[in-house]
């Protein structure tokens, strides 16, 4: 989605500029034509000359300079651009653009532009706190801003508060949820569940598996960057929380059924990348089973088939781990599911499958096309994926 888009990228004065040659570098690198503007401030925190070698564009710094491609027309940024991001941006910025200052390079393409701008503040946490700055992103955020963080930790003081530039990740994310507003998932409700659910057996033991969430996670990721509003159900997982996305975690089996069955209720497609435990115990210990115990017998019963139990009519896609007859075994699970697709992957393959970014999956649609999918990163299989899902969206 960002590829070929004209980002321009605000930065000021804040010791968290240098941050913004990350925001740059891994833009440029998903094909993003970045126009970075600095103000004045900035400049003394980071160079100029890192920004452009890292984009490969001039750097525009001052309204007036005279050999600026910009320099004449000083409102060309803001109607070359896709998105504008201002990322660190200042207590003393904000307040500019929440009353329409425009004295620099920056406020002015900001005042001049129709394309959205998101703002991601980095300051001191009692000067983001100060009912004024509360007021200014306030005002920006009634006018259609898109504030991002600031985040709790260190600060430049020494202290720890709220004020810290949020992450680059969640910064480009924002990006990446704006630019897809005009994606071909525009408008669509999409339903995904990720990471592996836990049956507990006592206070401290459960029944797991391996999944690490990351597929599931990515699913999520690429239909929010489509233009979907997303709603991820996960199990256990150690990733972080993908912004833009209305995450809901749960823990067993039972618990995501029920989290399924609410979300899904207007939604246009549920993709069930969730590792969901096939049995739970009968029942759970209340207290820790003690070690003492020279052996251990568990009764376990089946858990809710969430694909099949779970009524709308919605896209229905599955996914199929399997480590034998893998082809087989999944078309008889999109049959029994009533799926449109299933996402079958070979586990005993060591780049496929579990805890990795890389996944070697065959797609096979309810009319029985099979598609063999080679190595892809985890990202780039759910687009594939994605791509299914939007024909049969639009043959509906």
């Amino acid at each position: 989605m960002l590829a070929n888009k004209t980002i321009v990228l605000g930065i000021t004065g804040s010791i968290a500029a240098y941050k913004a040659a990350d925001i740059a570098s891994k833009l440029t690198q998903a094909g993003v034509r970045v126009e970075v503007i600095m103000t004045q401030a900035a400049t003394k925190f980071i160079a100029p000359l890192t920004l452009r070698n890292l984009t490969g564009r001039p750097v525009v710094t001052d309204m007036f300079e005279l050999t600026s491609e910009y320099s004449v027309d000083h409102v060309a940024l803001a109607e070359a651009a896709d998105v504008v991001a201002i990322a660190p941006a200042t207590a003393d910025v904000i307040a500019k653009l929440a009353v329409g200052i425009a004295d620099d390079m920056l406020t002015c393409t900001v005042l001049a532009t129709k394309a959205p701008v998101i703002v991601a503040p980095a300051m001191h946490a009692d000067m983001f706190q100060n009912p004024v700055t509360q007021d200014n992103l306030a005002k920006l955020k009634a006018r259609g801003f898109i504030i991002v963080g600031p985040i709790r930790g260190r600060l430049a003081s020494g202290t720890e508060g709220i004020g810290r530039l949020a992450e680059v990740e969640e910064i480009i994310a924002a990006i990446e949820q704006v630019v897809g507003r005009s994606g071909d998932l525009a408008g669509k409700r999409i339903v995904v569940t990720a990471g592996g659910t836990q049956e507990p057996i006592d206070p401290v033991r459960y029944i797991g598996n391996r999944s690490s969430g990351k597929m599931g996670y990515a699913m999520a990721e690429a239909a929010r960057d489509r233009g979907a509003e997303v709603k991820l159900i996960t199990a256990s997982t150690y990733l972080p929380e993908p912004a833009g996305i209305a995450v809901t975690h749960v823990g067993t089996a039972i618990q995501m059924k029920e989290a399924v069955a609410q979300a899904v209720a207007q939604a246009d497609a549920l993709i069930m990348a969730a590792a969901v435990a096939d049995y739970q115990p009968k029942s759970t210990a209340k207290a820790k089973i003690k070690k003492e115990v020279p052996s251990l017998t568990l009764e376990l019963v089946r858990t809710p088939d969430i694909l099949t139990e779970v009524e709308g009519k919605f896209v229905r896609v599955g996914f199929a781990a399997e480590s034998e007859d893998m082809v087989a075994n999944a078309r008889q699970k999109l049959q029994k599911k009533q799926l449109d697709i299933i996402v079958a992957n070979d586990i005993t393959d060591a780049d496929s499958g579990f805890g990795t970014d890389t996944n070697k999956v065959t797609l096979i649609d309810r009319d029985g096309k099979v598609e063999d999918l080679p190595l892809l990163t985890k990202r780039e299989v759910a687009d594939k994926v994605l791509d299914k899902v939007v024909g049969l969206l639009a043959g509906r």
